[in-house]
């Protein structure tokens, strides 16, 4: 059990400190400031953030699209330059398979056409956003937990065999709702034999077109929207969980981590956790919210400070915590790891994603070093210990791990 409360001179509270997310391009693109550490040379320091940004994607780096969109792109120029609708005042929306290659594309070919590429984390977007360098006036990145409202004239999505089905049925519902009568739906797949994403545009009730791709393993389809949905479905979902002698309500959405339920993680870090009165905390890659509610529920004096770069992480944390009442919870759509007050937090909670190598893991580390007072204490939960059991103690005092079932806790001290 790990028992943490007010570093001695830390202001308890944050007063008048509203819940919100701005929907923006970050102001810096990847996490800066001190290491963790301390006494790092600055240009040691330099070295370090360049290579997070190209282990996180957001160096200015030109790639060729995925197949998938590469293959959708294609189709949606032979479509417009076919009916006579290359050039003009259209408006495109895109989804992408890496950095909005296909969005930038048909931007740059027609300066008159408004062409968003909608991205649901601030990591892919800043990633885009680079890489652009001078990007096409018409071109604009949006990261929003729903797509900017149309209508539109063309939507072009690139999707994954390997990705999510809930969230691509989620898209896929969304750009059809989003384009204007007329406007077509072109949506591609790295998977030849697809079946699946065919019988998903059929759902429309519309004549689905099919553009198998020359060479590779990409097929394309076309939907022209004639009428609009007789049913659309909602894809969130509402669930009860109990954290200590209080019901919470936490609401989820396809994309969200973990979605219609508490991550088993999630709980280890709740069972591991006594916070005396005053306490801040920050929650580090918040998900769904769930830590973050079941700790803010625990006492009206701890102030609970949660962030993540997925748009809609940030959108169901905050609607969990009004459906909640916790009045002393914020939270904030955040991929540089900034805090408000950095250096005052008494406790920081992380559960980081096992992709990325590690890179990933090393950010929320940092961010979590620049977060805390001195003495403040480190909580991350995982299954694999390793890269932390023997990293951290580098830079961090008294760092233990236990083991609670299939996951492990790592607890370290910031000097």
């Amino acid at each position: 059990m790990v028992l943490v409360g007010p570093v001695d001179g830390v202001n308890a509270a944050l007063e008048g400190r509203e819940a919100s997310a701005a929907l923006t391009v970050p102001a810096a693109l990847v996490a800066s400031g001190r290491g963790v550490r301390s006494g790092r040379n600055d240009r040691r320091a330099g070295a370090r953030r360049s290579i997070w940004r190209y282990a996180l994607g957001i160096m200015p780096i030109a790639l060729p699209a995925r197949p998938a969109e590469a293959h959708a792109l294609d189709v949606a120029r032979a479509l417009l330059a076919a009916d006579g609708q290359l050039k003009g005042e259209r408006r495109v929306i895109c989804t992408t398979a890496g950095r909005g290659q296909a969005a930038f594309e048909m931007a740059e070919a027609d300066p008159a056409a408004r062409v968003t590429v909608w991205f649901l984390d601030l990591f892919p977007q800043a990633a885009a956003v680079a890489a652009w360098e001078s990007p096409p006036p018409g071109l604009h990145a949006a990261c929003a937990a729903d797509m900017p409202p149309g209508p539109y004239d063309l939507a072009v999505l690139p999707l994954s065999k390997n990705g999510e089905a809930e969230l691509s049925r989620d898209i896929l519902q969304a750009a059809f709702q989003q384009l204007a009568i007329g406007g077509r739906l072109v949506a591609a797949i790295d998977n030849a034999q697809d079946n699946w994403l065919r019988e998903q545009l059929a759902e429309t009730g519309e004549t689905v077109r099919v553009r198998p791709a020359a060479a590779g393993d990409t097929v394309a389809y076309i939907v022209e929207k004639t009428h609009e949905l007789t049913k659309i479905r909602d894809f969130s979902s509402e669930f009860v969980f109990r954290d200590r002698d209080r019901l919470l309500t936490a609401v989820t959405r396809p994309g969200v981590f973990a979605h219609r339920r508490i991550d088993p993680g999630a709980r280890h870090l709740l069972n591991a956790v006594d916070l005396a009165e005053d306490t801040r905390v920050v929650d580090i890659g918040c998900g769904s919210g769930c830590v973050a509610m079941g700790l803010a529920a625990r006492d009206k004096s701890v102030h609970v400070h949660a962030f993540d770069a997925a748009a809609r992480a940030v959108e169901c944390t905050q609607r969990g915590a009004a459906m909640n009442s916790l009045d002393n919870l914020t939270v904030a759509l955040e991929c540089d790891g900034n805090v408000p007050e950095p250096g005052s937090y008494d406790l920081a909670l992380a559960n980081p994603p096992y992709y990325a190598d590690f890179r990933i893991a090393e950010v929320f580390v940092e961010a979590a070093y620049r977060a805390l007072a001195p003495g403040g204490t480190l909580l991350i939960v995982t299954k694999q210990p390793t890269w932390y059991v023997e990293n951290l103690p580098n830079a961090w005092n008294d760092v233990a791990r236990e083991s609670v079932k299939t996951y492990h806790l790592i607890e370290a001290v910031r000097p």
